[in-house]
């Protein structure tokens, strides 16, 4: 049989102090005389004490410490993503300070295996997105009391939301290929629902996912006419294998530019066009949108929209503190930054 934990009652016992005594000497929340501090300090050591157990302190609390971060794709394939990465970051440097850790779920696993939104034991959740699947795991969550904060999605009245500026900030970059001349564009758009296959996006089609339908609805609103490509993930591979069947046509049915919705899917277009013998900008336009650093994209610097990905993290940890502490957290929406680059000219029948 093991031998008993040491407690912090025998730490005080061993140390002939109270246990109150005993216990600020580890919490440091008072003050204590260093000659207090170091006898308890020597029990505890001779006890083999190493400090009272989280655990202890979070069912306290009533908290389990956890905070759960909801993806609504594969989560291999969203650490692909660097802005999914960016936020990631933010978030952990707020929650941080609360003495909470994160633990990453995906909305509906389609193996039924590990915890879920509904069932692990959570202090709070940050969702990336929300889907119509989950929102129906949501209500359960909410009706439990529990902090949700969202980023970059609708979850309803009640949920507190960390936005960017999608529409408007998609719009600038159609505004800036059709003020050079474009009006063949075709949109590469982010997944429109999980594990949908890429593909053309007919016109009666839902869009489930808030980000892509919003970037959509920007792009539209400067080429009502755009055909839209769904890549199946934002990813250079994907940008890559749709923009060889999107320019799978004659020569003169081919878009002169292509709007994408992630830097990655950008570079994977302009990889593409090159493939098949295209010069980018000189052929092909291509934008991106997100700002971050591409490897291997050089000489090429994407047209592109910069979205501040670190400070939607950090404040989405910002809004799970102050509602852990039932302080009224703000629905805060950013803005991006349009960055002209060189993958982005005039048509080639505007130079002829």
């Amino acid at each position: 049989m093991s031998a008993r934990r040491a407690t912090i009652a025998d730490v005080a016992r061993e140390a002939g102090v109270s246990p109150s005594t005993a216990s600020v000497v580890f919490s440091g929340k008072t003050p204590v005389t260093e000659a207090t501090r170091a006898k308890v300090r020597s029990a505890a050591a001779r006890l083999g004490y190493a400090g009272p157990d989280p655990r202890a302190a979070s069912l306290r609390r009533g908290r389990s410490g956890i905070v759960a971060v909801v993806f609504e794709e594969h989560l291999g394939t969203a650490f692909l993503d660097p802005v999914k990465t960016l936020m990631m970051d933010g978030l952990t440097d707020e929650v941080a300070p609360l003495g909470a850790g994160l633990l990453l779920l995906r909305d509906h696993d389609p193996s039924g295996a590990g915890p879920s939104l509904t069932t692990a034991p959570i202090d709070a959740a940050v969702l990336i997105g929300c889907s119509g699947m989950l929102r129906e795991s949501l209500a359960t969550v909410t009706a439990r009391g529990l902090p949700v904060v969202v980023i970059e999605g609708d979850a309803g009245e009640s949920v507190p939301r960390i936005m960017l500026d999608n529409r408007d900030a998609q719009r600038q970059a159609a505004s800036h290929l059709r003020s050079l001349g474009h009006r063949r564009v075709v949109v590469l758009s982010l997944p429109t629902r999980s594990q949908r296959p890429r593909g053309w996006v007919a016109a009666d089609e839902p869009v489930e996912v808030d980000v892509t339908r919003d970037r959509l609805a920007g792009a539209w609103d400067v080429f009502p006419d755009a055909s839209v490509y769904a890549a199946a993930a934002s990813s250079m591979d994907e940008g890559f294998h749709a923009v060889r069947d999107i320019l799978n046509v004659p020569p003169d049915r081919r878009p002169t530019a292509i709007i994408a919705q992630s830097d990655l899917l950008a570079a994977g277009a302009v990889r593409a066009a090159e493939d098949l013998g295209l010069r980018v900008p000189f052929d092909l336009s291509v934008t991106g949108f997100d700002g971050v650093a591409v490897d291997g994209l050089a000489p090429h610097e994407l047209t592109t929209l910069v979205q501040p990905a670190l400070e939607k993290g950090r404040a989405a940890g910002r809004a799970v503190a102050a509602m852990l502490e039932d302080a009224p957290p703000p629905t805060i929406t950013f803005t991006c930054e349009f960055r002209v680059g060189n993958t982005t000219a005039e048509p080639a029948a505007f130079r002829d």
